[in-house]
């Protein structure tokens, strides 16, 4: 080899590795999280779902290109009844699976507590303690997830994460901090290195200030404006009342809820704490069935665009049914047939464009 050759040939793998050290992944943690992009799977939601998760899920999300799942799920389906510190050592062993499934097809699960002991964000059935008063439930939600911790200690954080409690109510910020200090404690005493996420204050909407010094992420949602993402929605009193939206939608007198407004209200108060060093994810988001499909997607649009600026993930509420792309049962769609099921490849294409 020539001197010129050599000096090329140098060159080349001096760039190689400049390249390999620039493209280097950021550690997983509470001041970086990567731009997790999937879906909420329901099949441990409560309410009479009590189901084991489906491995299909998880491989057409990874076909797809999706690299996110997040599992909002009901204490009451890994307790006796009647008695909430006895564990069913069979339903765990249901959640494993969903844990391997992430494994397998490259896929980061993310376990929530959607019913946590003493609190949901649906009323009923109602809990028989209010895990924002009572020590009795404060006591066992920490239980439970220390049970999570030392069943999944040593998992990467690549692979697993944990969110404490899905959208807290209006509490102060000290009461939101006394709790969560006590599950993060929790879940480190067995497993120091875990990677926690924390829902935003006032339903996930609101970044909290007084949660860093715990060293966990926050999630907030994409739940705005209200009457589109839930025009007729049966959980919500008054939605069927509501004019049909449109996007932008007008709020009165001359006034509009568009793009401009989802930055303000949405993306600039949790930029704000991220800059502060606390990484920041959209554990939920979408539109239900009933909303015109065209507003759907050109509001969607508009999110997903932000959220790409801003470097956030998200996942989408939900994979299958009335907010998501695959069995929807929106009447104003040209599904695809896709292996027996409906899909929304106009919705699908527009979530993996972002």
């Amino acid at each position: 080899m020539n001197r010129r050759d050599f000096m090329k040939t140098a060159a080349g793998a001096t760039v190689a590795a400049a390249s390999t050290v620039a493209a280097a992944p950021k550690p997983v943690g509470p001041t970086y999280l990567p731009r997790w992009r999937g879906f909420n799977l329901q099949h441990k939601f409560g309410w009479g779902r009590n189901e084991r998760f489906d491995e299909t899920d998880f491989a057409w999300m990874a076909e797809w290109g999706f690299d996110f799942v997040r599992l909002p799920m009901s204490y009451h389906c890994w307790v006796e009844e009647g008695d909430w510190l006895k564990f069913r050592e069979g339903v765990f062993k249901e959640i494993d699976e969903a844990v391997a499934f992430g494994r397998k097809h490259k896929i980061h699960v993310c376990l929530n507590f959607h019913r946590a002991p003493g609190y949901c964000v649906g009323k009923e059935p109602p809990e028989p303690l209010d895990l924002w008063k009572d020590e009795e439930a404060q006591a066992v939600c920490a239980a439970h997830w220390a049970r999570f911790a030392e069943r999944y200690q040593g998992v990467p954080n690549e692979r697993l994460s944990f969110d404490l409690v899905n959208e807290p109510p209006v509490v102060s910020d000290e009461t939101y901090a006394q709790v969560a200090t006590r599950l993060v404690e929790a879940i480190r005493e067995k497993d120091k290195d875990r990677l926690v996420i924390a829902d935003g204050g006032m339903w996930g909407r609101r970044p909290v200030r007084s949660l860093m010094g715990l060293g966990v992420a926050q999630s907030t949602r994409g739940y705005d404006p209200m009457q589109l993402t839930h025009y007729k929605a049966s959980w919500v009193p008054g939605s069927d009342t509501w004019p049909e939206p449109t996007w932008p939608l007008p709020t009165g007198k001359g006034k509009v809820y568009d793009r401009d407004a989802l930055e303000k209200r949405c993306i600039a108060p949790w930029k704000a704490l991220e800059s502060e060093g606390v990484g920041v994810h959209v554990g939920e988001w979408g539109a239900y069935k009933f909303t015109p499909h065209a507003v759907v997607l050109a509001w969607m649009r508009d999110c997903l665009e932000l959220w790409e600026e801003a470097g956030w993930g998200w996942a989408l509420w939900e994979f299958r049914g009335g907010f998501g792309p695959l069995d929807s049962g929106r009447n104003d769609v040209a599904y695809e047939d896709f292996r027996g099921h409906k899909l929304d490849r106009t919705m699908i294409d527009l979530l993996l464009q972002h």
